[in-house]
């Protein structure tokens, strides 16, 4: 698998004495030329060499499968790549200097949406997947996006948004084909003294597509931080109510819900490990699937999620 790797050399001059003012105007017309010329580009960085990967393995590998059962979708070192179920080769979806991530299908499995800095800020975007036509949802340089996932029917994209590096994510409604988009969740004003905001993370949805699960937590980030740090919580999307789900000490979070409404699973750390639990949502039984599977993002912002999509 290829990727482009840019070798990038910074100079500081330092220049003593008077410059030529006819000097002076030549440099000022060269930097706003460069100016208007960088605006047409995707990235202001070129690639100035390529390096050829060749991997049947990765890590933090968000994976998402077609509703037809037949193609994974997943991210590496920065580009998207198709594979079908029963295995082979990769095939590239995207490519280029930009890093794009946390790929999930459209209900229909013809679009792909995934967040990427390709404009230079981070934001999500969808690609058809038949013609790898581009469609930037998102716009902005300051904002933060993860974890995008589809409405069932297809219509809108949910994805959490932190308008700060490190700061706090809130679900967020947008319509596929772009616009403003809805805040889902907010905090109550004013904060209480010596509150945290809350964050929220990792939206699913299962067959009550009135119900988006996700991963909460109060604050964005903690040195040293002590368990748990977060809970699985749905929103009603006709009443605007959160409820608990699952609340353990080595935390909760990453949600999926199985297509018939009859699994949940989710992320959590034991000791030192952390693993998958499934809960039988009729009977409330639920046992580990998967211990361990690999460490989680709980002590940091998790630009990512707390673990990958799966």
């Amino acid at each position: 698998m290829a990727r482009s790797v840019v070798l990038v050399s910074l100079v500081l001059a330092s220049a003593l004495g008077a410059v030529a003012e006819p000097v002076a105007a030549q440099d000022s017309a060269r930097t706003v030329a460069a100016a208007q010329q960088g605006r047409n580009r995707d990235l202001p960085l070129d690639a100035a060499r390529n390096i050829k990967i060749d991997t049947d393995e990765g890590s933090w590998l968000s994976v998402d499968v077609s509703p037809d059962g037949k193609t994974i979708v997943f991210d590496l070192l920065g580009d998207l790549y198709t594979i079908p179920v029963g295995g082979g080769e990769a095939t590239p979806l995207t490519s280029g200097m930009q890093f794009d991530a946390q790929p999930r299908f459209s209900p229909d499995g013809k679009t792909v949406v995934f967040t990427s800095d390709k404009d230079g800020g981070d934001n999500v975007w969808t690609i058809e997947v038949a013609t790898k036509t581009l469609k930037q949802i998102t716009k902005g340089k300051g904002n933060r996006y993860r974890s995008p996932e589809w409405t069932p029917d297809g219509d809108y994209i949910v994805v959490s948004k932190s308008t700060t590096p490190i700061g706090p994510s809130k679900l967020w409604m947008i319509h596929k084909n772009a616009g403003g988009g809805t805040q889902l969740i907010r905090d109550p004003q004013p904060m209480l003294a010596g509150a945290n905001p809350v964050s929220t993370v990792g939206a699913a949805f299962g067959k009550d597509d009135r119900y988006i699960w996700f991963a909460q937590r109060f604050g964005a980030w903690e040195y040293n931080a002590g368990l748990p740090q977060y809970q699985i919580m749905t929103f009603d999307r006709q009443t605007g109510r959160r409820e608990a789900r699952a609340n353990l000490y080595g935390s909760a979070f990453r949600p999926a819900v199985s297509p018939d409404g009859k699994y949940l699973v989710y992320g959590s750390r034991y000791e030192t490990q952390t693993g998958l639990r499934i809960r039988d949502l009729e009977t409330s039984e639920e046992r580990w699937l998967a211990y361990p599977v690999q460490h989680d993002e709980q002590e940091s912002v998790a630009p990512l999620d707390v673990l990958p999509g799966y």
